[in-house]
């Protein structure tokens, strides 16, 4: 039997919060992350395990690239509800910049959701309210990539 492709990191770089915490959980554990936006991302340093993939500018180039790469049982880390139930649909797993994980069973409350928001305030009924990024966020965050990482190698 053919042993397994290694578990990789994708994140969707340009607006993440946390690609020091991704990177720390990455290099801890031997993975690969890609770190995928429209500009060179500095993170990361001379380490090997750190592949920076600057992709042409367009809206979803980014998105694209990884939707493409992701394989089955990797981690995106996005923020993008749509990236999200693409890289879902490859088998792979969708963490939000939070540590909520995107799941089969909840990416399409969250498409739902998402599309009412655009909705909203495209009507300017919904504001434009955007919680800022606290400690625990960074926190629960981390935590939840290290339990994703785990629970990835175990087979869960």
């Amino acid at each position: 039997m053919p042993e397994p492709a290694p578990l990789e990191i994708y994140v969707d770089g340009d607006a993440c919060p946390v690609k020091d915490e991704v990177l720390r959980v990455a290099t801890r554990h031997g993975l690969t992350a890609h770190l995928v936006g429209n500009s060179w991302l500095r993170h990361g340093g001379d380490n090997p395990l750190i592949h920076r993939v600057v992709v042409p500018e367009g809206a979803d180039a980014a998105d694209d690239w990884i939707a493409e790469h992701i394989g089955a049982g990797d981690i995106a880390v996005t923020a993008d509800i749509p990236l999200a139930a693409r890289c879902l649909e490859r088998g792979a797993h969708a963490l939000g910049n939070t540590g909520k994980p995107f799941t089969v069973e909840n990416i399409g409350n969250a498409l739902a959701m998402r599309e009412l928001k655009s909705h909203l305030r495209e009507t300017d009924q919904g504001g434009n309210f955007n919680p800022s990024f606290t400690k625990q966020d960074r926190s629960q965050f981390l935590q939840a990539l290290e339990h994703t990482v785990q629970a990835v190698r175990r087979g869960a």
